[in-house]
């Protein structure tokens, strides 16, 4: 590690510790040319996948932008914050677990409606009428019979 003084290169370790919550490891440490001390901090860097649009270009996924578009699906729903949170954490789960470096977004349009199938009904047709873009009452009805 650099020191951040003199940027030299030779720096010692004189305390390690993990965080309460295990997620970082904090290290004090010394230069070894300037003496000079500082702390570093161990993280883990998680890489969700980029996201390819119907059209074909790529975004960077958005952890703000999937929760407005539950919360936009569940406003006025009787859906408590911790359960939207937990949904978020089981999509955002299934997109490292898929080990992908793109993924297409109606791939994450599906992992969204599971979740609000699992939360709530009416959420769940919110989102869909969109996602899905229903173009007649035929479309809609179909949506309604894939819950009962």
């Amino acid at each position: 590690m650099r020191c951040p003084f003199c940027h030299n290169d030779d720096t010692q370790v004189l305390d390690t510790r993990v965080s309460d919550e295990g997620d970082t490891i904090r290290r004090r440490r010394r230069c070894v040319k300037c003496d000079k001390r500082f702390t570093t901090y161990e993280r883990v860097e998680l890489v969700l996948p980029a996201i390819v649009k119907k059209n074909g270009s790529r975004v960077e996924y958005s952890h703000t932008k999937l929760a407005d578009s539950l919360k936009l699906a569940l406003r006025k729903r009787p859906v408590s914050s911790d359960s939207v949170d937990e949904a978020i954490g089981r999509i955002e789960e299934k997109l490292l677990s898929l080990g992908e470096k793109e993924i297409p977004s109606e791939r994450v349009g599906e992992l969204v409606m599971r979740e609000l199938k699992r939360l709530d009904k009416v959420a769940y047709i919110r989102f869909a009428s969109v996602y899905r873009s229903f173009a007649d009452i035929e479309s809609f009805e179909t949506a309604l019979k894939e819950l009962k």
